[in-house]
């Protein structure tokens, strides 16, 4: 399985408080704990040419892990459309935190995405609600993180395939965090908690999720299906 981790990589480039927390990028945190999963694991970032992202790269793609705040209208609409394209064939795509407002994952949901949120150092108790689903396996009832940013409802989203996981903020709010999609061939996973401020990416429960999640998304290997005008598999006999 290949996985490509990519993250904006700009609050790491200006904000001191957040490199120190991902010295190595929030992709390099990320890349760092699917490694010891022993997952063969690239990352890209905004700046590179084509964001990272060549063609070649994409094609080679189990699964996608993406990470977005600043500049999701710096993304360039073509990489976009491949990206979308992958999904549709067949690769997996799992959303952390703000990336909910990228523009490939507006792309996939027809929706704004948009929710409220609020910087307070909330704790956060994620529930899981589907506790027969894969990508919550060796987690127990909850995941509880002492501080994070809050994410509330309404969220903007279409109704879920599956909910997996469901949040509760100190400050009173609830949130559908981990949701799962399908499209065309691909599945898709959307996990709220990131934010750059905090470390969450260092929690075990949170680590633990998204390896779940990457073996949860990663494509069955089958052809593409064909579209288009068909010829009749049987004769068809004249009236």
């Amino acid at each position: 399985m290949k996985v490509l981790v990519w993250n904006e990589n700009r609050h790491e480039q200006k904000n001191e408080e957040v490199a120190k927390i991902y010295p190595d990028g929030i992709h390099g945190a990320i890349k760092q704990f699917l490694t010891e999963d022993k997952i063969e694991v690239d990352t890209a970032t905004l700046d590179e040419p084509d964001h990272g992202i060549t063609d070649e790269k994409l094609a080679e793609t189990d699964v996608l892990i993406w990470w977005g705040h600043l500049a999701h209208h710096e993304v360039k609409d073509e990489i976009v459309a491949k990206i979308h394209q992958r999904v549709l064939e067949g690769m997996g795509l799992i959303v952390l935190h703000s990336g909910h407002f990228s523009k490939i994952f507006k792309k996939l949901m027809g929706t704004s995405c948009d929710l409220k949120w609020r910087e307070a150092d909330d704790k956060e108790r994620m529930w899981v609600v589907d506790p027969a689903h894969p990508i919550v396996e060796g987690i127990g009832e909850y995941i509880e993180i002492e501080k994070e940013e809050m994410y509330g409802e309404h969220f903007d989203i279409p109704a879920p395939d599956e909910l997996v996981l469901v949040s509760w903020f100190e400050g009173g709010e609830v949130f559908r965090s981990g949701c799962t999609y399908k499209r065309g061939h691909g599945r898709i996973f959307y996990f709220r908690p990131g934010h750059e401020t905090y470390p969450t990416y260092y929690h075990e429960d949170v680590q633990k999720v998204i390896k779940n999640a990457v073996k949860w998304a990663n494509p069955v290997k089958r052809t593409y299906s064909s579209y288009g005008n068909a010829k009749p598999l049987e004769k068809i006999e004249s009236k």
